[in-house]
């Protein structure tokens, strides 16, 4: 039986009943969300992520001392033994395997909440008003209180770069970390509607960077394409990001970096990077709204842009655009500006450039270290 997004397929096989998503009944192939042909699948990998495995309905397991218990296809006991790595929760510091929230907290049970990821250089926020600014568009938008000034959270984010070198062994300033702020709407019995007068559940922790290798810097990424399939409110920075987890895992079966999404035959954003295009020396992107989030380094870009005498403009992309690009650009907190270099197997440019990483993410990656040193 298919759902109707035809993101997911039950079919009975023997005893079994298996619950199949990404359309893996199809080969594979990710028809139902309209990408190309020709990628090969991590097979059994993603089978096992995606494949659970259990009794049939109209079959329930026998009554006895011992219940059977469901067979899983993943084991993730792994994740119990977390690595005691500072972290912030409701006002407390502590580390991440002692960090404790309700079961009914409307995170957990709704994703009801925020996040925002601060990129860290040399043990110093980047960026980090505009990033405030980013956290409290998304926390108007979703009517959760903001429960800190950018003051304490520039405090609250010190403390956490101070306590994850420390716990390394390495001093902050010979660090590049991330700093993950979360705010949920906070604990409340289960209801759909949103409870006024509660308090938000507050976390934070910071981890080392990983940053893309030399390699792809100097040759580029693989991405593949798809249509954007998630709702219609990307400008908020949501922690309901099932939609995000779907496009990235298209690319992770693919061999590939990112997945290029596609709304209404527009270019959209990728599964956690903003999408740039570049023709005849202008660098384009989709406008700041509803249908993309506004990555902080839209900002940057264009002041990198304006540096460097490079043509800037926002507007709607043409599919037929991006597959006729000079050159296409991802960026995000952690990768800065990355060139993509094949999009759906195919070489991205054009005469002697193409498939190589180009002159305008050759300017914006000498620009953003210039603004890294500042």
């Amino acid at each position: 039986m298919l759902c109707t997004k035809c993101l997911c397929l039950r079919r009975r096989q023997g005893n079994e009943v298996r619950w199949i998503v990404f359309g893996l009944c199809h080969g594979g192939n990710f028809r139902h969300l309209q990408l190309h042909p020709g990628y090969k699948q991590r097979s059994q990998y993603s089978r096992r992520l995606y494949v659970e495995t259990r009794p049939p309905p109209n079959n329930p397991p026998k009554l006895g001392p011992t219940p059977q218990r469901p067979r899983w296809d993943c084991d993730n006991s792994g994740m119990h033994n977390l690595p005691r790595l500072p972290c912030f929760l409701n006002g407390d510091y502590t580390v991440l395997p002692e960090a404790k929230v309700s079961v009914m907290d409307r995170g957990f049970i709704f994703g009801d909440g925020v996040y925002e990821v601060v990129p860290v250089y040399a043990g110093r926020p980047f960026h980090f008003a505009q990033h405030m600014a980013r956290l409290d568009r998304s926390l108007a938008a979703t009517r959760i209180t903001q429960p800190h000034t950018h003051a304490q959270w520039l405090e609250i984010a010190t403390n956490l770069i101070a306590a994850y070198a420390e716990s390394t062994c390495t001093k902050a300033e010979n660090t590049d970390q991330l700093v993950y702020i979360q705010i949920t709407r906070g604990v409340a019995l289960r209801d759909h509607v949103m409870p006024q007068n509660i308090r938000p559940t507050v976390f934070a922790m910071s981890n080392a960077m990983k940053p893309p290798s030399a390699a792809q810097r100097a040759q580029g990424v693989a991405c593949v394409s798809a249509n954007d399939f998630r709702w219609e409110k990307a400008h908020i920075k949501s922690t309901s990001l099932l939609g995000a987890v779907f496009a990235r895992q298209i690319s992770f079966d693919a061999d590939a970096t990112e997945t290029v999404m596609f709304r209404d035959g527009f270019l959209s954003e990728a599964a956690a990077s903003n999408v740039w295009m570049v023709r005849n020396g202008t660098l384009m992107g989709p406008p700041k709204d509803h249908l993309v989030l506004e990555g902080v380094r839209y900002g940057l870009i264009e002041d990198i842009c304006r540096e460097a005498g490079i043509p800037f403009e926002l507007r709607r992309i043409a599919r037929d655009e991006v597959l006729q690009a000079d050159e296409l650009l991802l960026s995000s907190a952690t990768k800065e500006v990355l060139p993509i270099t094949t999009l759906d197997g195919q070489p991205v440019g054009r005469g002697l450039g193409k498939g190589r990483p180009g002159p305008i993410y050759k300017a914006l990656w000498d620009g953003y270290q210039r603004a890294k040193a500042q």
